[in-house]
């Protein structure tokens, strides 16, 4: 298995829809290919390095989880066979593509990231500390880091195009789309979370908290869409060893974050290159991560 990092795609024969931090998303007729490179971001910043297998983990992931809320959540995932996308031109680049693709519905998209989190971590503990509340929504007092959460609660952000995306109450998705989609988008976001968490928490791994992102059909259907509970949109923790008061272990980027704030460094471009430990064992957290879930070694 060639575990040589994909930092860029290059395929001139189709039209560049968009370069995002992580993945390069081309034009393909009514569809969009996705391509998730192995790129990584931090504090807003692409590194230089790459992480071997990780947009391989990111794919994989979302293709099972598609798959596994799709008989109660329509989702834009059409293929992510390269011998199913009915492209001589993306069969020409399989040896760069496969794996890591996604033949995908193009629909318009809402601007508004939806989160779900069950329980007390990040920028949610830190708002809490300050407010005993995340997004408008008053939790109880004395809650401690890591806390399981009465019940998940819906705390949205907007969809920033540089920088950081910022919490929103609930009342200002009403505003951007309306009562009875920002209604929808929450209901439907509550589902898919509290699934998938039943799930994981059976293979050995707590989804803290998650972040979805929905379209718009031409015929009015919403869809999920984007990725879906990977560790990069996603905090998994371990189940075992589980202990709130403190940080848990987890599976994403947040290994890297660490390493990255014991650095003087400015958190602006050019970001600092990372030692080949940290690369490897970054790898070794997503390959866990997919390996838990889907219960497969990935090939």
């Amino acid at each position: 298995m060639n575990n040589h990092p994909l930092l860029t795609t290059q395929i001139s024969e189709l039209k560049l829809h968009s370069r995002g931090k992580v993945r390069d998303i081309y034009e393909i007729n009514d569809y969009l290919l996705i391509v998730t490179t192995d790129r990584i971001s931090a504090f807003d910043v692409v590194l230089s390095d790459g992480i071997p297998f990780k947009g391989k983990v990111l794919t994989g992931l979302s293709e099972f989880w598609f798959n596994y809320t799709s008989d109660c959540i329509e989702n834009h995932l059409i293929t992510t066979q390269i011998e199913k996308m009915g492209s001589n031109i993306i069969a020409q680049h399989k040896n760069i593509l496969q794996g890591r693709s996604m033949l995908v519905k193009k629909v318009k998209v809402f601007p508004v990231e939806c989160i779900i989190r069950g329980y007390l971590a990040g920028s949610g503990w830190k708002e809490y500390q300050s407010t005993q509340s995340i997004c408008g929504i008053k939790l109880p007092p004395g809650l401690k880091e890591s806390d399981k959460l009465p019940e998940p609660i819906f705390t949205p952000s907007s969809k920033a195009t540089t920088g950081h995306d910022e919490n929103i109450p609930f009342s200002r998705v009403v505003d951007l789309i309306g009562k009875k989609q920002a209604e929808e988008l929450k209901d439907k976001s509550m589902e898919v979370y509290l699934k998938a968490n039943r799930y994981a928490t059976g293979r050995g791994i707590i989804i803290c908290d998650t972040k979805f992102e929905w379209g718009i059909t031409q015929n009015n259907r919403t869809i999920l869409i984007d990725e879906v509970l990977t560790p990069d949109s996603s905090r998994f923790w371990p189940l075992e060893g589980y202990k709130p008061g403190k940080p848990q272990p987890s599976y994403d980027k947040q290994f890297i974050r660490d390493y990255l704030e014991n650095l003087q460094w400015n958190k602006k471009p050019p970001a600092p290159t990372l030692p080949p430990d940290i690369i490897q064992k970054t790898s070794e957290k997503y390959l866990s991560a997919y390996k838990a879930l889907t219960g497969k070694v990935l090939t």
